[in-house]
């Protein structure tokens, strides 16, 4: 069927589903809101502070990438959602401090200028609210790896006992 949705690999949750709808709802109003502010600036007044409009193009592309992949959540998307959310947290903490101990570093404001200030401080805390959906949401697995495995509870192998011959009397 075209229309189901497949299942989450290995017991893990689907990121796009119960909280993840708000998340992902969040990301996509943000990269709404990040597309028109960089196509406003790329289209009229680029000249004036490139490296700011171009890191608020980027952001607006982390944006709609973390959107769709929140929104996804298969495998793949997973680890695009964990490049990409991954990305902004460093982004915004990296611009974030450099326009506040530079303030005129970039020229301009960017979404993540001031620590996404003018966003309502929104673009700081989101990276840290996905990076910790990602981890509450992951494949079961993946975070047992120092949990031993269970006993078998028949022995195996060489040492098992030799079934016996139905043939011999």
């Amino acid at each position: 069927m075209s229309g189901t949705t497949p299942a989450p690999a290995a017991g893990g949750r689907r990121t796009g589903t119960g909280f993840g709808r708000l998340l992902v709802t969040v990301y996509g109003i943000l990269a709404f809101a990040a597309i028109g502010r960089s196509s406003y600036e790329l289209a009229t007044k680029f000249s004036e502070a490139p490296v700011a409009y171009s890191l608020s193009t980027l952001s607006a592309v982390v944006y709609v990438l973390a959107t769709v992949a929140l929104a996804k959540g298969g495998p793949r998307w997973r680890v695009v959602a964990w490049v990409t959310v991954g990305f902004e947290a460093v982004g915004v903490l990296a611009v974030g401090a450099a326009s506040v101990t530079s303030p005129d570093v970039f020229g301009e404001t960017t979404v993540w200028s001031g620590f996404g200030q003018g966003y309502g401080y929104v673009p700081l805390v989101l990276p840290f609210v996905g990076l910790w959906w990602l981890w509450r949401t992951r494949p079961r697995g993946t975070h047992d790896a120092a949990a031993p495995a269970p006993e078998p509870t028949e022995p195996t192998g060489p040492t098992a006992p030799a079934a016996p011959d139905p043939e011999v009397r």
